[in-house]
C-alpha cells in the first residue's frame, strides 16, 4: 500500500508542479491599441435568465469596439420568463448596437449545443465569441482577442473566466474550486497540453467550426460544448489552439446559489469527463481522484492504525502546499483573493467533495437549467 500511496502522490506533485510552472510560463498579453480588423459574433444562449439579462446586456453596451464590428446574438432555449421585455427595452435604449434575438432549433439531445447551433448558422462574421447569460464581459474584450488572432494566428482562443465576489462559505468552496481548475487550464496550455477550457469565454473560427462538422460526433451529450469542441480543434490544428491570458479580457460569472445546484454542476461536468478524447485529460481526472482518495484512506487508517499518520501527513501537507501555490498565483492574477483566506479550512472536505461527486457522476442523473439529464 505505501509504495502505492508514494506512486499516487509523487504523480499529483508533479503533475501539479508542471501546472505551476505553465502558469508562470504563459505570458500574460496587455492590450497595445491594434487597430480593429476582424468581425465578431457574439453568442449567449440563455433559459429563464431574465435576472440576469439585464447586467449582462448592460456589459455588452458598455465593449469598447467599432460597433460596425460586431454583432450580438441571444439565443433563447425554451424561456418561460420575462425576457422579452427586457431585450426590447434594451434595443429600445441602444439602437446603435447590432443585436438580434433568434430561437433555438432543437435537433439533439444538447439543448446549449442546439442553441449554438442556431445562432452561429445565422452569424454574419467570421470569429464567434461565446459567452453565457449570468456573465459580465469586459470593455476590452473585442479589442484584446483582435490584437491575439493578429499577432498568434489562432483557430481557437480560451480565455479567462471568474467568479463575481461574494461573501459566503458555499461562494468561498465554489471560488477556491473553480480557480484550481483555471489556473490547471492556463497551466496546460502552458505546458502545451490543453485539455480544458471555458465555454464563457470562447472565440473561434466560424469556417474551422463548420470544417469540422461543429458538435457532431457529441450531441448526445448535454454538457461539454467547450472542451469537445476544443479536442477537435487541437486534433486537428494543435498548434493554432491557443490560451490569452490578459487581464483585461477576463469574464465575470456568477456561482451556484445553493449546494444542491453546485452538487448537480459538479456532477455535469464529472460525467462528460469519460467521453474526453484527448489522453492528459483522463490522466489529469484519474490522478486528481486518486490522490484526494488516498487521503482519505490514508486518514481512516491514521485513526485506526497510528504508524500510518507519518504517511497521512506528508501526503496531504504535500498536497496543501501544491494546490496553495497554484490557486495563490491564479488567484492574484484574476485578482480574487478574498477565498484565500479559507483554504485550509476548505482543504479539509475538499477530499470528501471530489470523491463524493466523482462516485455520483458514475451512476447519478443530474439537472441542469430546470431540465433533468441521464447518464
Amino acid at each position: 500500500m505505501i509504495f502505492i500511496v508514494f506512486i499516487i502522490s509523487v504523480l499529483y506533485l508533479m503533475l501539479i508542479m508542471a501546472f505551476i510552472f505553465g502558469f508562470y510560463k504563459s505570458d500574460i498579453v496587455k492590450n497595445k491599441n491594434t487597430k480593429p480588423k476582424n468581425r465578431f459574433s457574439i453568442v449567449i444562449p440563455f433559459r429563464n435568465e431574465a435576472h440576469n439579462l439585464s447586467n449582462l446586456l448592460q456589459s455588452l453596451s458598455e465593449i469598447k469596439y467599432p460597433k460596425d464590428f460586431f454583432e450580438i446574438l441571444l439565443v433563447n432555449d425554451d424561456s418561460e420568463d420575462n425576457f422579452i421585455e427586457i431585450i426590447k427595452e434594451f434595443t429600445r435604449q441602444n439602437p446603435n448596437l447590432n443585436l438580434r434575438h433568434v430561437q433555438s432549433i432543437r435537433k439533439s439531445e444538447s439543448p446549449k449545443k442546439d442553441a449554438l447551433n442556431t445562432a452561429i448558422k445565422l452569424s454574419n462574421f467570421e470569429w464567434i465569441v461565446t459567452t453565457d447569460a449570468d456573465c459580465l464581459v469586459p470593455k476590452l474584450w473585442l479589442h484584446l482577442f483582435n490584437q491575439f488572432i493578429e499577432e498568434k494566428q489562432p483557430i481557437f482562443i480560451s480565455a479567462p473566466v471568474k467568479f463575481s465576489l461574494q461573501n459566503s462559505w458555499l461562494y468561498h468552496f465554489q471560488n477556491l474550486n473553480f480557480i484550481s481548475l483555471m489556473g490547471s487550464t492556463v497551466g496546460g496550455f502552458g505546458i502545451g497540453n490543453p485539455f480544458m477550457c471555458n465555454g464563457a469565454n470562447l472565440c473561434y473560427r466560424k469556417s474551422i467550426f463548420f470544417k469540422l462538422h461543429g458538435f457532431e460526433g457529441n450531441a448526445e451529450i448535454a454538457s461539454g460544448d467547450d472542451i469537445f469542441l476544443m479536442e477537435k480543434m487541437i486534433k486537428a490544428y494543435p498548434k493554432n489552439v491557443k490560451f490569452l491570458k490578459s487581464e483585461e479580457v477576463i469574464v465575470e460569472t456568477k456561482t451556484e446559489n445553493s449546494w444542491k445546484l453546485f452538487l448537480h454542476q459538479q456532477i455535469r461536468w464529472a460525467s462528460k469527463s469519460v467521453s474526453y478524447k484527448i489522453f492528459f485529460a483522463k490522466f489529469v481526472g484519474l490522478c486528481v481522484f486518486s490522490e484526494n482518495l488516498m487521503v482519505l484512506i490514508l486518514g481512516l487508517a491514521a485513526m485506526l492504525f497510528s504508524q500510518y499518520w507519518i504517511y497521512f501527513f506528508f501526503v496531504f501537507t504535500s498536497k496543501i502546499i501544491a494546490d496553495f501555490i497554484l490557486i495563490t498565483q491564479t488567484s492574484v492574477f484574476l485578482k480574487n483573493t478574498k477565498s484565500l483566506k479559507h483554504y485550509l479550512t476548505i482543504s479539509l472536505c475538499y477530499p470528501f467533495f471530489i470523491v463524493f461527486t466523482a462516485s455520483l457522476s458514475t451512476f447519478k442523473n443530474y439537472e441542469w437549467k430546470g431540465r433533468s439529464f441521464k447518464k
